[in-house]
């Protein structure tokens, strides 16, 4: 009876389910439908996106695509999402299934609807675009749109061309420089590109160049020709072809407005041929590498000294015209302290200085323009006509300057020359820009933290033949060129380890955010956001909830320095569509198990956080592509984390710092970590254990791997890892620890990974790997007791790109030869503890490229390396608990011969380990007093 009372209600509710999902699935024709409408709206937007800010019908037209297109993307999201819960086999799964069926069926229908209410706005949406985008083709061709852009535009550049000399600060120095670069040199024609971000003075700083007397009388013509955005090449030639012919006295034939391109080009060439005349041009505002491109051939080789000059936002097309044409980039910079104060006080008060009652205030507002001398102009220009007495009022526009920018018609011209960066971006550029927004004003962004959340949030388009992280990298490397993004911090191989971005150019990307519904900050001073935003960024304070918070269509949660108690509010507000969850530094001692419950996630960070453990229902986040639980107290992963096969980052590890080094801590997997197939990098793996093999022929089936790190390896294992790492082709760096600082065995790997770039051993090896000679991509190698039996110079010295070496007892050495022409591309060595080491000889062109040498406990050294003197690129010389009798011979009051080897280096120091910490102290040098090193070169 139990059995017949079973089997009947299994098979009603099996009737009901398939009854009601025939009738929703009928309806799910919708969603291939609404698919093809989402790429069809995506499309516009993609042709619209320029057009936006040439009139406010366009601008409201592009907002109801966007806000119809999030629209699709949450149905689509919510159809995905029920998918994903719904998966199963075997009856009793079948029965749970069923059972979630039938409990969310009406679920299922609303969105079922919901697509089909979408596909019915699609049409009258689209329909109504059109009709405005016609509209607007019609007014601009009578000449009645886009022109407030435009005409500002204009009128800022003549306003940069009108400056007197005696209204600049900052000016003389690259003024002389380019002066010299254009009136001397080879008698090859050559180019010289000026790059900076907008309003960093490019064009206010060549027109004095192009006024200065020496320029005039070197040069047969002059010819100043100024681009915009919206420039077409025809129209750049006549300009040029009237401007040369005006420059030598000479008038232009008519009917040139009927000429083609190629003809008025032929026609530029011969006028500069003509008596071979020495010849400058002057290229203003570069916008696009067409426009180069399709003037470049005008420009004729006279073989006199000719010259021309561009002035450019974007360091890509600038490189690109050193490559054809002889020439070196000449990059602006930030004007310096000195120089904005001066700037500044004559722009707001007419003289050097500043009230002493307004003295903070102002230096607080100038530290927002950071050396920008279109910003500092700008605001000393609200600034002006201020009450001095009244401080509120000063206060009021520090505290303000946003809204400022936005209100104040002074302020509204910079920030139309900064938007033009933004509105120049192509289309899949600028929500990469726009997502800058989400991090703290003035905080450093971590380079590999960016490319991931970009490929979780769906930024970055699919390339044939590359990873999404490949693309993405890409997209970072276009926005820093464009000089939308500066490059914060460097690695020693060249690499861009962090970005900052300008604060008014952070202003910029917030509001556009905001103006989009693109991403919201919540901080202090705003805690209000829409109900259509996407990203949301919290930092430090959330304050009480707003009316009807709109959490559920969030795809991106960042919350920094907020309180637990925020935290799982905001968890608990149905967050079902969350692609990114971002906790970096948030006070969570437990695993939040809201989280299990973003069936969609795809990054989730809880890095420097004091988690222990994680909980096993980890496994259900099937679309997690990033786990970040670097600095973290979590030392085993369970099983379960083998079921996260979408997952392409794994980083578990810390670091603890101890005077010359740090330890490091990884984690043990429980699980067959092979299951991983999409692994790209795999921090740090911890394998004392009996089933140490195993987990090293697993990581031979990790084919994507690009960065592996392994700790407490034993020399047993060696073998059987070599094998695995000959398998992963896309590897490109890889560390590897000895247990305990035992001996490792590295020599069974017969054809190791050609695009290996860093390579970091620690543990004995008595003989240098063979297959290292054979890493011709080699840039970083760091050696760490090693205890080598042979000399491995030799080989190292030979190692083709290597560009960053450091060696800590790898060998014995008494005396240390760097032989001439070794190391032909190294920048940054370092040797530490080797304590017999008596002597140090550097030939005449070794290390010719050597930037920065750091010498540690070397305790039986007492000269400076002979032959230092010969290393003409040496910025940074540091010594560290080395013998006192040294140090002494470097003091400038001795003048030593010693000393006068070092007294070119601009950057000397010396330090102690004492107590815990470095006691470190800077030696005065010759080259350190005439030094002008950039504060973060390094």
């Amino acid at each position: 009876m139990a059995v017949v009372s079973l089997t009947y209600f299994a098979t009603k509710a099996m009737n009901f389910v398939e009854n009601e999902v025939l009738k929703v699935r009928d309806g799910w024709q919708e969603v291939d439908a609404v698919k093809e409408d989402f790429d069809r709206i995506k499309a516009i937007l993609r042709d619209a996106d320029s057009l936006e800010e040439g009139s406010q019908f366009m601008k409201e037209s592009v907002r109801k695509l966007r806000n119809l297109a999030d629209d699709i993307e949450d149905a689509l999201d919510e159809y995905k999402l029920l998918k994903v819960q719904h998966q199963g086999h075997g009856l009793l799964e079948f029965l749970q299934k069923s059972h979630s069926y039938v409990k969310n069926w009406k679920a299922c229908r609303r969105i079922m609807l919901w697509m089909r209410d979408l596909s019915s706005k699609v049409k009258s949406i689209c329909e109504e675009h059109q009709k405005v985008c016609y509209q607007f083709k019609q007014d601009a061709e009578q000449g009645l749109s886009c022109t407030s852009t435009s005409s500002t535009w204009h009128h800022l550049r003549g306003d940069a061309l009108l400056l007197e000399k005696d209204d600049l600060v900052g000016i003389d120095e690259p003024q002389e420089q380019l002066v010299k670069r254009l009136v001397k040199g080879p008698p090859e024609k050559e180019i010289i590109p000026v790059v900076g971000m907008g309003g960093s003075g490019k064009t206010t700083l060549i027109k004095q160049v192009f006024d200065d007397p020496a320029v005039k009388k070197h040069f047969t013509i002059c010819a100043w020709i100024t681009l915009s955005p919206s420039s077409r090449t025809a129209e750049v030639l006549r300009d040029m072809l009237q401007r040369i012919a005006s420059s030598i006295m000479e008038s232009v034939p008519s009917g040139t407005d009927t000429l083609s391109t190629e003809l008025l080009k032929m026609m530029v060439k011969s006028m500069l041929q003509r008596r071979r005349s020495r010849y400058l041009i002057i290229l203003d505002d570069v916008w696009r590498i067409e426009e180069w491109d399709a003037v470049k051939h005008a420009f004729p080789n006279n073989k006199n000294g000719s010259r021309i000059m561009m002035t450019t936002r974007d360091v890509k097309i600038a490189s690109s015209s050193c490559k054809e044409f002889a020439g070196e980039v000449y990059y602006m910079k930030p004007l310096r302290a000195e120089q904005s104060w001066k700037l500044f006080c004559m722009k707001t008060f007419k003289s050097d200085s500043c009230p002493s009652n307004l003295k903070e205030i102002c230096e607080h507002i100038l530290r927002k323009c950071e050396g920008l001398p279109l910003a500092i102009v700008a605001i000393s220009g609200i600034l002006a006509t201020k009450d001095s007495d009244k401080i509120d009022e000063w206060q009021l526009v520090h505290r303000s300057i946003r809204s400022e920018i936005d209100g104040n018609g002074r302020l509204k011209n910079l920030k139309k020359v900064l938007s033009l960066s933004f509105n120049a971006l192509p289309y899949h550029l600028k929500p990469c820009f726009l997502h800058l927004s989400v991090f703290p004003r003035d905080q450093q962004i971590e380079h590999m933290r960016l490319i991931r959340l970009w490929v979780a949030d769906g930024l970055v388009k699919t390339k044939e033949g590359k990873t999404p992280e490949e693309v993405a990298e890409e997209y970072l490397k276009d926005l820093l060129n464009r000089s939308l993004i500066q490059a914060a911090e460097l690695t020693s191989d060249g690499r861009v380890k962090m970005y900052r971005v300008h604060d008014l150019l952070w202003e910029i990307s917030r509001t556009n955010s905001e103006d989009r519904n693109f991403a919201a900050v919540v901080d202090e001073q705003h805690a209000v956001w829409t109900d259509r935003v996407r990203r949301l960024s919290v930092h430090k304070v959330l304050q009480s909830a707003q009316p009807n918070e709109p959490l559920w269509k969030l795809r991106s949660l960042f919350m920094s320095g907020v309180r637990k108690s925020s935290i799982n509010r905001v968890l608990s507000s149905g967050l079902k569509l969350l692609r990114v969850l971002d906790f970096q530094d948030a006070p969570l001692k437990r695993f939040p198990t809201q989280v299990i419950d973003l069936h969609l996630l795809r990054y989730l960070n809880l890095r420097c956080t004091k988690l222990q453990t994680l909980p096993s229902s980890i496994g259900m986040l099937q679309h997690l592509e990033t786990l970040d639980l670097k600095h973290t107290f979590i030392t085993v992963l369970l099983v379960e984390i083998t079921k996260l096969h979408q997952l392409r980052h794994l980083l578990v590890y810390r670091y603890e710092n101890i005077a010359y080094s740090h330890s490091k801590y990884g984690f043990k997997p429980l699980g067959e970590i092979g299951a991983l197939q999409c692994l790209q990098k795999l921090c740090y793996i911890e394998v004392d254990d009996q089933k140490s093999r195993i987990l090293m022929r697993e990581i031979g089936k990790l084919i994507q791997l690009r960065r592996l790190g392994i700790l407490k390896l034993k020399k047993e294992d060696g073998r059987t890892l070599c094998l695995s790492i000959a398998k992963l082709t896309n590897l490109r760096s890889i560390s590897i620890s000895s247990l305990e600082n035992g001996e490792i065995d590295l020599q069974n790997l017969f054809s190791p990974p050609q695009l290996l770039q860093r390579v970091f051993l620690t543990g004995k090896l008595q003989t240098l790997p063979h297959w290292i000679a054979k890493l011709h991509n080699l840039a970083k190698l760091k050696l760490k007791w090693s205890h080598l039996e042979e000399d491995p110079m030799s080989i190292l010295q030979s190692l083709p790109s290597l560009i960053h070496l450091e060696l800590l007892q790898a060998y014995d050495w008494q005396r240390l030869c760097f032989e001439a022409k070794g190391f032909k591309k190294l920048k940054v060595l370092g040797l530490d503890c080797f304590e017999g080491l008596t002597f140090i000889q550097v030939e005449e062109g070794a290390m010719p490229c050597l930037e920065k040498w750091s010498i540690q406990r070397c305790k039986c050294l007492k000269n400076v390396p002979s032959g230092i003197e010969h290393l003409s690129k040496l910025k940074v010389l540091e010594l560290f608990d080395m013998p006192d009798e040294l140090i002494e011979k470097l003091k400038p009051q001795e003048q030593d011969e010693e000393w006068g080897k070092v007294a070119h280096i601009p950057e000397l120091s010396y330090g102690y380990w004492r107590n815990g910490g470095w006691d470190v102290k800077s030696v005065e040098t010759a080259a350190k007093k005439r030094s002008n090193l950039p504060p973060c070169w390094k």
